[in-house]
């Protein structure tokens, strides 16, 4: 009853990931929608986790994550980034859902403003109201060849300085930066990372980075924000590697920040979930140091690069105009061509009548009417899945009635 939920849980809708994957098991679609994988992680991680457990690595973990693990992700992060990290530094955590909502929880205070740019993942505005902030959106505006204003490359999500400047006030704490971004596949580039830096020194802001697609970049390269001048005493780097490892049930998350913010987040962390699974934690403190010393990661890349074109060809080829994103693993598409403005009656349509399930991503918006109409599709799937995607999308090449 209504009357029992607390007021903070009202305006909390059921995630629209449950809703659209809920649909397409009930007719039967190619899911598409949900971020996960349709394939085995791989191998050796897998039998990391079984050793593991047959080792009786089966009881709680050090609050904080397991030492070698976080000395693994520390040691991820200096080789590949130059971050100035250690062991001390990092949190394990229950995936980066939880990173975000105990950093959150850690740092914000009721009252408190946090910037963040949407389209966006839907966990950060309910976790800043959760801690009694207040969500402050900077709008990314659409390339123009998805029907987006023109603003210097027509292929990249852009946002204007003098919006998010003026989206800061006396009451701004933080600013959420995810990227690679989803559901966008943009990828902040250094100059943008250097703008939004420079606001968060004028300010004194803090700076929440969500990186969990750190390793699928296509085009151009991550550039983690705490490794900019002045950056890492005011940063909360977040990633995961469940995106990394294809192993997104492990639930396997971080936090990386200087020592005051780091205790901070620890001390919220330690009512939540206190620790993580202790067998996924020593495998994947296994897989991180593995990679550090193989081509694991471009190998990893190639895989998702083929994918990325093979469903970029697939939607233009169905009338769903499509750029390849240069980041993650989804890509946007206009859905105009079909006849569509709205993004939910179109991933609708394309669920239940065509069989193949996609994201609204006015979900991703605070106001889902203002968003433009495009969908957002996966491509963490095998590529037999893509083609059977196209088979089933090759019927439907015409417009159909506009809604």
């Amino acid at each position: 009853m209504q009357r029992w939920m607390a007021a903070r849980a009202r305006g909390f809708g059921t995630s629209i990931f449950s809703e659209m994957t809920a649909l397409a098991l009930q007719h039967g679609a190619i899911n598409l929608s949900q971020g996960f994988p349709d394939f085995a992680g791989p191998a050796h991680v897998k039998q990391a986790a079984v050793a593991a457990i047959q080792a009786d690595h089966n009881q709680y973990a050090p609050a904080p994550g397991l030492p070698a693990l976080r000395e693994a992700i520390a040691a991820t992060y200096r080789a590949s980034y130059g971050v100035p990290c250690s062991a001390e530094h990092v949190t394990v955590t229950s995936g980066a859902t939880e990173a975000i909502a105990s950093t959150m929880l850690a740092l914000i205070d009721p009252g408190d403003e946090v910037l963040i740019f949407e389209p966006a993942y839907d966990s950060y505005a309910p976790t800043t109201v959760m801690a009694g902030g207040v969500p402050r959106f900077v709008r990314l505006e659409p390339p123009a060849a998805l029907g987006g204003r023109a603003a210097g490359d027509a292929t990249r999500w852009w946002f204007d300085p003098a919006a998010l400047q003026a989206a800061c006030t006396p009451r701004t704490r933080a600013i959420i930066v995810n990227t690679p971004h989803n559901p966008t596949g943009k990828v902040f580039s250094r100059a943008e990372l250097e703008l939004i830096a420079e606001l968060c020194h004028r300010h004194d802001l803090i700076a929440i980075t969500d990186e969990v697609y750190d390793r699928l970049v296509y085009d151009g390269m991550h550039t983690p924000l705490a490794t900019l001048p002045g950056m890492w005493e005011r940063t909360v780097t977040i990633n995961s590697t469940g995106k990394t490892f294809s192993l997104t049930g492990w639930k396997i998350g971080y936090t990386i920040a200087p020592p005051p913010l780091t205790d901070a987040i620890r001390r919220i962390h330690q009512f939540v979930t206190f620790a993580v699974a202790t067998p996924f934690q020593h495998a994947m403190a296994a897989a991180l140091t593995a990679a550090l010393h193989d081509d694991f990661y471009a190998r990893l890349l190639d895989f998702y690069r083929e994918r990325r074109d093979r469903l970029t060809a697939i939607l233009n080829q169905a009338g769903l105009s499509a750029l390849p994103p240069e980041g993650t693993y989804f890509v946007m598409a206009d859905i105009r061509g079909w006849g569509f403005t709205s993004d939910v009656a179109f991933c609708r349509y394309l669920t239940t009548q065509v069989g193949v399930a996609a994201i609204p991503p006015s979900a991703f918006y605070a106001q889902p009417e203002t968003a433009p109409a495009l969908a957002r599709f996966c491509f963490a799937k095998e590529l037999a899945t893509l083609e059977a995607a196209a088979a089933r999308l090759r019927q439907y090449t015409a417009p159909v009635a506009a809604s």
